[in-house]
């Protein structure tokens, strides 16, 4: 009777731990009042990264874990969680890459050159070749604005140059400084290509986060259930131990009777077989265990940690059994507040919104503003000419590049323009077409997030029922096992004084082993539920 005393007489510590465990999968467990218990949990540290690592066991060693504990090692070793951590961090890099576009850019350059051609004009002078030599060189800066959808283009270049032409100036130096500065006022203006992206792909980074979010709630999930399965694997082996044991009891007591004369030894023969079936039944739960041990081993353990395959998992906790009142309304409020893929979706329905508002600017009238400034100063070796021609060189001047900055950072001479320039396709552009595919897009965005809030409310009314349905078990079982022990006592009783055959004693042993199964097996089973009703209301479980 190992399995009933340790249901029986757990303290109220245990049931409390083992409760809170169980509705700490998202820590925001709801109860018959509908308020939650805001507590940080290993997955709300796991989201953060604060779950601490945990030790590797030695190879062979016994590793007892309470749930908790089984939840905070998978949350820092599961592959499947490690690989969804990567995710954020990528679409990280997306964002940045879309984000980049806004970046200013420094450009710039050199170039030299020199030319020889046959004089085509008085003005070439009388040598039989002109020469022209020149060096330039432009730097600036240009950036797209992050707002309005602006753009400017700001450089500053210098140049010297010398010829055997008439020239006033020879050498020739000079400088320019030059802004230009394009603004949108229709189309590109309230959202453009580059906005579109950056928005779209922040979402996008809502999105990972979410689904990162999403898997270590169902890989906890995932733990608790798995711990629970091996926990009712051993206390299943305990219980055919007892059958077991219980068999072997009747057999060495129909062998008594046997030799003192008051049995048949036909009748050890049927004790002989009720001890191997159970013997069988001990053999299928001891494997039953390996396979509830291996499932929980994967989903706590990294393989690449020594002793792998060679540890042994030992609960610390037992299945044991405290009513909770479930306020059913409540969780689907908070399951309509909280679940992943209802943000998911709401966060996908909001791209299809910033589609929808992308092609209506783009329908608009291309619109746009121009405005252009610029600084030129000119030195050099300035030549003065007299009358006549050739005209003589009858003297000449210095400007120095000095000189010739203080022209252009003096604002001597200057030019400037402003002007506008309009486009506007005639027909059906592009844009109308693409507008009206997005708006079919976000009113079946729309649609498909009304029937996933209908699902989420159904799938949680559902594990709310089973809640519900797997308490009722447990009292069934109950009942069902207390009688199944009163009838093998009154059948042992029978038996004892000759009322009743040993086949009778067997099956009503049976009946009470199938008993105390259905009774372990529907603990187990409201303590899963209990997992699961807190899990949907987080994420999707299947």
């Amino acid at each position: 009777m190992r399995v009933q005393q340790a249901i029986r007489m757990s303290s109220r510590s245990v049931v409390a731990g083992t409760l809170v465990a169980l509705l700490s999968i998202s820590g925001r467990p709801v109860f018959a009042s509908g308020q939650a218990v805001a507590t940080k949990t290993p997955v709300a540290r796991a989201a953060e990264g604060q779950i601490a690592p945990q030790p590797a066991p030695p190879a062979g060693a016994v590793q007892r874990l309470t749930v908790d504990q089984a939840v905070a090692m998978a949350l820092e070793s599961n592959l499947g969680i490690q690989a969804d951590r990567l995710n954020p961090q990528i679409q990280d890099f997306s964002l940045a890459q879309a984000r980049a576009a806004w970046a200013p850019a420094v450009f710039g350059g050199f170039s030299r050159n020199s030319t020889a051609s046959p004089p085509d004009s008085f003005l070439s002078g009388v040598a039989p070749t002109i020469t022209s030599r020149s060096f330039s060189n432009t730097t600036g800066v240009q950036q797209q604005l992050p707002w309005g959808g602006g753009r400017y283009d700001l450089r500053w270049s210098a140049s010297r140059s010398e010829t055997t032409a008439f020239s006033s100036f020879n050498p020739r130096l000079s400088s320019r400084l030059d802004f230009s500065f394009a603004q949108p006022l229709l189309a590109n203006f309230g959202i453009d290509f580059t906005r579109r992206q950056v928005w779209t792909t922040q979402n996008l980074r809502d999105i990972a986060d979410l689904q990162l979010r999403q898997s270590i709630v169902a890989t906890t999930r995932a733990v608790r259930n798995a711990y629970w399965d091996l926990v009712g694997a051993i206390a299943n082996l305990e219980v055919t131990q007892q059958s077991l044991d219980l068999a072997r009891q009747s057999l060495r007591d129909n062998r008594t009777r046997v030799e003192v004369g008051t049995m048949a030894p036909i009748d050890i023969v049927e004790a002989e077989a009720e001890v191997s079936r159970n013997e069988e039944s001990v053999i299928v739960a001891d494997s039953q265990i390996r396979s509830a041990e291996d499932r929980l081993r994967a989903l706590v353990s990294n393989p690449a940690r020594p002793g792998f395959w060679e540890m042994t998992i030992e609960p610390t906790e037992s299945a044991v059994l405290l009513p909770v009142e479930i306020d059913v309304q409540a969780a689907v409020r908070n399951a309509l507040a909280n679940r992943t893929d209802l943000f998911t979706a709401q966060r996908q329905l909001d791209n299809t919104g910033i589609d929808v508002r992308f092609y209506k600017n783009q329908r608009m009238p291309s619109l746009d503003l121009n405005v252009t400034y610029g600084l030129v100063g000119l030195g050099g070796t300035q030549l003065e000419y007299g009358s006549g021609f050739p005209p003589p060189l009858i003297g000449q001047s210095q400007r120095s590049f000095t000189d010739v900055l203080a022209d252009v950072f003096g604002n001597e001479f200057r030019s400037w323009s402003v002007g506008f320039q309009v486009s506007y396709p005639i027909g059906t552009s592009q844009a109308e077409a693409a507008l009206a595919a997005a708006q079919l897009q976000q009113t079946q965005a729309q649609t498909n997030l009304r029937n996933l809030e209908l699902q989420v409310a159904t799938s949680v009314r559902d594990v709310g029922r089973q809640v519900s349905t797997n308490l009722k078990r447990v009292e069934a079982t109950q009942r069902a096992r207390e009688f199944a022990e009163r009838r093998l006592e009154a059948e042992q009783k029978k038996f004892s004084v000759g009322l009743s055959t040993s086949f009778f004693v067997f099956q009503v042993q049976r009946d009470l082993a199938l008993a105390r199964v259905r009774e372990l097996t529907a603990i187990i089973d409201y303590n899963k539920s209990l997992v699961d009703l807190e899990a949907v209301q987080q994420v999707p479980i299947r």
